[in-house]
């Protein structure tokens, strides 16, 4: 008996020396925390800026939404979205390490617009031009570890300030860390977890792991790698012996078995985490945390996707990455509130267009169970137009994108793109570039639609004009150009496959008739449509071993009909989630480019309700009112409301019809009520009054009609759905006499990150929404916390977002915010004039 109590007691110090030893290791730091800015509109040596002028930041940090609308700028901010954004800036930390003659230390920066230089003690550790894909510089050979301060600098030039085409910010915009580790350790991205083998009784996890050895000496190691639920419940683990010459590199790969496994999927995004342990004589050196999701993932030419083997439709959007009034420094609990909303809609997939998402987001969608489509590039060889969109390979300084730097950085930004993203499960697919056909010429001029005085058609609802045989015939004598899209997408797809051979690479292609031909979609495994759904048909005839979906489509009812007739398109993105800045084609004030389901604000539009009553299967029904004269109804010779064209339904592009929802109107007024719901059928009634039954099966266009004389009081729209009644109401509203209130988040963490989104809507004395009232509110915020902005929504809103007021729009509005690193209680409080103040507390903890 004694002597088995020393084995467990033995067994028992080793266990909590191994726990110890991990635990003291703090590998990573967050590195996001006091910082100085300094802002020039010239460059200047970093050397000659006092710090009297540098102003104290926290990262994320994007220096142009600090700004106020402007339309002096012209037609240069078209693509901006009418911010000014032209300048250097500079990013100073100072800082000391404790580091040790046989650890490293880097600095791993997620995410830079763009064209930085790093500074380390006067030491330039190096440039990055790409805006959107991670990098890290090692600190070691230039760092004071004797207890003198470190100072490092970040230059960004973005004088080229209109070099997208859509709102990119400027400034260190994602997450920075420091990371500390033993000579001998695992790179940053240096594992990879695969899941081979999917099944609900029994997964293998394959484990690849790189390691380095930067010592002088070779050393001999125990590499253990240990599979954790979501209880931190160790599941399975393996080890392996390992000896690695001196100033070498080394991968190994381990094969785990878990037994009955949580799989990840939309409705159940289950993860696990795998911890790799390197151990030197039985002492901790270094410890990767790296989390992941068991599935499996199938396109199949004939029946579409699969996700664990279970067939589903993919219902995407787009989405840019700018947050509204935050910029581009989204905080995660921003995201969080758009995502949850689009979810509730139905959406479960995001396609981030055009370029590689932050780490932080791809987290949000592993945890909420989105599948996301990762794309690398909106510009290759040739660069792209960035004000109109229209006239390619037009450029000059200002509008110099990331094609000056595609020839020398490409497989560089896409290696690291790669080999940070790819432990997440959410991504299913690559995508190595969007609408890439315009920058080489003679890809249009043989689809037979363009310079082409023989055919009469529209570009968005036609067939081809020349068959395959005349494409490619056009292909071998149309004069060729110094680069070749085939080549550029077919090297670029090497690379991708060369990192990850477990999702397919995938395109967004404007021109597929041509693509198909090209060699471009030799490159491809599936094959992305951008706005031609006409051609599914034609696709899937003519190269029926590609599979084929949407990648970016028309926020409309016909897009997702075209989806459903056809088993073998997997699904669509829409274009877009979210309003964005940037990509403008309306005249100012015009700040967006309206085309999203929500709002800047997250805020619903009417394309919103209509997807969630094709997405969604539980009984909704959202109503939308407008005057006859104003909407895309009209009352005919019966007394009947048709729309004014039966057919426009069918080729509707990006914005939704003008309605309201309200029932606020003039006495008399003929109003047009647009339905959008799931429901079989529905009975509207007003002021108790039935005003009759309908049905969804006679409305051709998915939206339920009634043309109504508007007296006040309230409207009730009641359906049914597989027996499952249910019921909208629409209330005439009163003036405004109050202000109301509601934060998604009443408790934040004192962490200098954590979020509350608040939104404000204006209510009557009954309490019910006001909406045809807007009124100037002012916010005060006293507590830990501080006030990040406020945004109504509208797309013709210039208020500064950086302020303490604005003006609401359809009665309502956000604000936005962020915890200090202090605990205590904040007060925010909405002043009108003529209106009773609002009061909202709010902890952090």
């Amino acid at each position: 008996m004694r002597n088995i109590i020393c084995v467990v007691f033995i067994g028992l110090i080793q266990f909590l020396s191994f726990s110890q030893n991990t635990s003291e290791l703090n590998r990573e730091l967050d590195f996001n925390l006091d910082w100085s800015f300094y802002l020039s509109e010239t460059d200047v040596d970093y050397n000659s800026i006092l710090d009297t002028n540098y102003k104290k930041v926290n990262l994320p940090h994007d220096w142009v939404v600090e700004n106020d609308f402007d339309e002096s700028l012209g037609k240069d901010a078209k693509a901006t979205g009418f911010i000014p954004s032209v300048g250097y800036g500079y990013y100073k930390k100072e800082f000391q390490v404790s580091s040790k003659d046989n650890e490293l230390t880097y600095i791993l920066f997620d995410g830079v617009y763009n064209n930085s230089e790093v500074y380390l003690n006067g030491n330039k550790l190096g440039f990055h031009p790409y805006g959107y894909s991670p990098f890290y510089y090692d600190l070691t050979p230039y760092l004071n570890t004797n207890g003198k301060a470190n100072t490092l600098i970040v230059k960004i030039d973005h004088s080229r300030f209109a070099d997208s085409r859509w709102y990119t910010g400027a400034g260190i915009y994602r997450n920075v860390k420091l990371i500390t580790t033993n000579k001998l350790h695992v790179p940053i991205w240096g594992t990879f977890i695969t899941t081979p083998v999917v099944s609900k009784e029994k997964s293998e996890v394959q484990v690849d792991i790189s390691f380095n050895n930067e010592f002088d000496t070779n050393e001999k190691v125990v590499v253990t790698s240990k599979v954790l639920d979501a209880n931190n419940k160790e599941v399975t683990k393996t080890s392996t012996e390992v000896s690695v010459n001196a100033k070498s590199k080394g991968e190994i790969t381990q094969q785990l078995t878990v037994a009955n496994p949580q799989l990840w999927s939309i409705s159940s995004p289950n993860r696990y985490k795998a911890v790799t342990i390197i151990t030197k004589n039985n002492t901790v050196i270094d410890r990767v945390e790296t989390p992941f999701g068991i599935r499996s993932i199938e396109f199949d030419v004939n029946k579409g996707f699969f996700l664990n083997e279970e067939h589903i439709k993919i219902k995407g959007l787009c989405l840019h990455q700018d947050g509204g009034l935050v910029g581009t420094a989204v905080p995660k609990g921003v995201w969080k509130r758009r995502l949850q909303i689009l979810k509730d809609g139905g959406a479960n997939a995001i396609r981030i267009s055009h370029h590689p998402g932050s780490t932080e987001f791809l987290d949000l969608c592993d945890e909420m169970g989105f599948l996301v489509q990762d794309e690398f590039f909106d510009e290759w060889d040739n660069p792209k137009d960035k004000r109109y969109n229209m006239n390619q390979q037009s450029v000059d300084y200002i509008t110099n994108g990331y094609g000056e730097h595609f020839q020398e950085w490409a497989q560089k930004d896409l290696t690291n793109v790669m080999l940070s993203h790819r432990n997440h499960p959410s991504i299913i697919q690559w995508s190595i570039g969007n609408e890439i056909e315009w920058t080489y010429p003679r890809n249009a001029d043989a689809t037979g639609f363009f310079n082409n005085l023989d055919w009469n058609g529209s570009y968005f609802w036609s067939e081809p004009p020349f068959t395959p045989e005349q494409i490619k015939k056009q292909l071998e004598v149309l004069p060729k150009a110094k680069y070749d899209i085939g080549k550029t997408a077919n090297k670029l797809s090497r690379w991708a496959k060369s990192l990850d051979t477990t999702r397919p690479i995938t395109a967004n292609m404007i021109l597929p008739s041509v693509s198909h031909l090209s060699g471009y979609s030799d490159a491809l495994d599936v094959i992305g449509y951008s706005y031609r759904s006409v051609l599914y048909d034609y696709g899937h005839e003519n190269y029926p071993d590609k599979p084929i979906m949407g990648t970016e489509s028309l926020p409309q009812f016909h897009e997702w009909k075209a989806v459903m007739e056809r088993p073998f398109i997997s699904g669509t993105f829409l274009w877009t989630g979210v309003d964005y800045m940037g990509e403008i084609r309306e005249p100012w004030p015009v700040r967006v480019q309206p085309s999203g389901l929500l709002t800047t604000a997250g805020f619903p539009k009417g394309s919103y309700y209509m997807m969630k009553s094709l997405w969604t299967d539980k009984p909704m029904i959202h109503i939308a009112t407008q005057t006859i004269d104003k909407s895309i109804n009209k009352i005919n010779d019966k007394g009947e409301i048709v729309a004014k064209d039966p057919e426009k339904w069918k080729q509707a592009l990006w914005e939704w019809q003008d309605v309201n929802t309200h029932w606020n109107y003039k006495k008399g007024e003929m109003v047009s009520i647009e339905i959008y719901s799931n429901c079989d059928e529905i009975e509207l009634f007003l002021n108790e009054k039935s005003l009759g039954k309908k049905y969804l099966k006679d409305f051709q266009d998915h939206i339920y009609k009634w043309g109504v004389p508007f007296v006040e009081g309230e409207l009730i729209a009641r359906g049914r759905k597989g027996g499952v009644q249910t019921e909208s109401i629409l209330t005439t509203a009163s003036k405004t006499s109050e202000i109301q209130m509601i934060p998604d988040n009443t408790l934040l963490k004192a962490n200098h990150y954590d979020v509350s989104n608040i939104v404000v809507q204006l209510k009557d004395d009954k309490g019910n929404p006001v909406s045809i009232d807007n009124r100037e509110i002012t916010y005060e915020i006293t507590g830990p916390a501080k006030l990040l902005g406020v945004d109504n929504g509208w797309k013709k809103s210039v208020q500064p977002f950086q302020s303490n007021k604005n003006i609401t729009h359809n009665g309502k509005t956000l604000l936005v915010i962020q915890a200090t690193g202090s605990p205590g209680t904040i007060q925010v409080t909405a002043k009108s004039k003529g209106i009773k103040d609002t009061v909202i507390s709010i902890k952090s903890n």
